[in-house]
């Protein structure tokens, strides 16, 4: 874009939680969604788009402009399909099509089963569908000792084993200078939550293929060019054949609508406009 969108900001009440959230451009809605990532991590990406879509982006629930009554309660997937399905009722703009990342893409995939007519297509990049890998069974207790660790106070051991689960190299003193010293509290407390309420109930969701294969809804199965062998390749590949479609690839690693959001998003608008 040569000029950023305006931005118009506002906060969904559900009976549970304040959903904040963000809306960019004119045209078709589109979504960008993730689990933890939050709206502001889309933002990038989300300008790009805004030239051809009305974009809405948002703090998933537990996660910084989005607090829940209780902020004990766990953020199941199916809760934040339904955040999704009122924000898209909400804008009175759908139905939508929708482009999940990681957790957001969970939440993407099980918001087409519960509410079809709100969306038309799902973009479901990199989703961690842990249940569908042939080893889950041997992959269940390596996050319960993820999240328990966290719950120690180890936070750099508690993301060493995550990204070793994940099948991602980090090299040790980059960990250090992420995870360790001053950090953001909003980052933090964000991350708590995910530890503590989220993880779980994200990776052990079963999605359900017949379902997905049944309703009118399209759905896109996306891997980052540069995942290959990690656990959301892994999964995502799953699901695709779980589908019987061709998973399809997107610019970058997990995170590719970060780390260069004029590419990844202009691959998504090329993906979207396919037939």
């Amino acid at each position: 874009m040569t000029a950023s969108s305006a931005v118009t900001t506002g906060t969904l009440v559900v009976p549970d939680a304040r959903l904040y959230y963000e809306v960019r451009g004119a045209g078709p809605l589109l979504v960008l969604v993730g689990a933890p990532m939050n709206a502001a991590s889309f933002a990038a990406a989300a300008e790009q788009l805004a030239t051809t879509n009305t974009v809405l982006t948002t703090d998933p629930r537990g996660h910084f402009g989005s607090p829940l009554d209780n902020p004990n309660q766990d953020s199941t997937v199916l809760a934040r399909a339904g955040d999704l399905a009122q924000l898209i009722t909400h804008l009175g703009a759908g139905p939508a099509v929708v482009f999940g990342s990681s957790g957001g893409a969970v939440t993407a995939l099980a918001l087409a089963q519960t509410n079809p007519d709100l969306v038309t297509t799902v973009v479901a990049h990199e989703p961690p569908l842990r249940e569908l890998l042939p080893d889950a069974e041997a992959q269940r207790p390596l996050t319960e000792d993820i999240v328990a660790t966290y719950a120690t106070g180890e936070v750099i051991g508690a993301w060493r084993k995550f990204f070793a689960q994940a099948a991602i190299a980090i090299p040790e003193p980059m960990l250090e200078q992420i995870f360790g010293g001053d950090r953001d509290p909003r980052q933090v407390a964000s991350e708590r939550f995910w530890f503590a309420h989220e993880l779980r109930p994200t990776t052990s969701w079963v999605p359900d293929p017949p379902l997905l294969r049944s309703i009118p809804t399209r759905v896109i199965v996306g891997i980052g060019a540069e995942s290959t062998g990690q656990f959301c390749d892994r999964t995502s590949r799953e699901l695709a054949s779980a589908l019987g479609v061709d998973p399809v690839l997107f610019p970058g690693d997990h995170i590719g609508f970060v780390n260069d959001a004029v590419t990844f998003a202009a691959r998504l608008q090329e993906v979207l406009d396919e037939p």
